[in-house]
């Protein structure tokens, strides 16, 4: 069973609900400023930990790292049954919400780096369409393998993958590949990029990504300031 941080919506009786997943090394608290920055007073957030420790944080499954510690930006060799325990453990998780009476477009899932994989395979499997998937800094577990095994509702659900266009740790030039084919396959997954490294690229990110969230839940879309990001079909 996963564990977690819940943060409460500010609108009363608000059933809508944001499922975060961190990245390598990291744990639920690391994203405890999301609320917050997103401000998105009608959200309620479940902060989730990974099931594996790792150092002084958390995983969602192994991940081979070169022996002379190089990081080029080529994405890792990763334990595909690491990721299928965790997406099994998310699925009970969601599980568990709609148990206690959410209905699977009333949940979507944000995750970061391992956290954005993990989004995708968990939620584009799941039995039936949730709101919206948003995959930061991340990048696509086999993404043919999932095109084909994906359910056919999986194709309605509003995807959001964002990556930096200098990317030390999974270079864009990797990923952006990846997210065309599952475009091209028929998800309706929108990319946009940041000039970032791996991390999220301060407010105009946040704010890009609380749009799509207003717009996955069918709530009016907030004035904001105009953000950075650049759209790529």
């Amino acid at each position: 069973m996963l564990t977690g941080t819940r943060v409460q919506a500010q609108e009363a009786g608000s059933r809508s609900l944001l499922v975060v997943l961190h990245g390598l090394g990291d744990s639920s608290e690391g994203w405890e400023w999301l609320p917050q920055e997103l401000q998105l007073p009608w959200m309620n957030y479940l902060l989730v930990n990974a099931p594996d420790e790792y150092f002084s944080g958390r995983s969602w499954f192994g991940i081979r790292f070169p022996m002379d510690g190089r990081i080029d930006g080529t994405l890792p060799p990763v334990d595909g049954g690491g990721i299928e325990r965790s997406r099994r453990l998310l699925w009970e998780l969601i599980d568990a919400e709609r148990a206690n009476g959410l209905k699977s477009e009333e949940i979507a899932v944000l995750g970061f780096s391992q956290g954005c994989l993990m989004t995708l395979e968990a939620g584009l499997r799941y039995r039936d369409p949730l709101a919206g998937l948003v995959g930061i800094s991340g990048w696509v577990h086999e993404p043919e393998r999932l095109i084909a095994e994906a359910p056919g509702h999986a194709r309605s659900v509003p995807v959001l993958m964002t990556h930096g266009t200098v990317d030390p740790l999974l270079g864009i030039e990797h990923v952006r590949p990846q997210a065309k084919c599952v475009k091209d396959a028929g998800f309706d997954l929108s990319w946009q990029e940041f000039d970032k490294e791996h991390t999220v690229a301060g407010r105009a990110e946040v704010q890009f990504i609380a749009r799509f969230l207003e717009q996955s839940f069918g709530r009016p879309v907030a004035r904001r300031r105009g953000s950075a990001g650049t759209a790529v079909e």
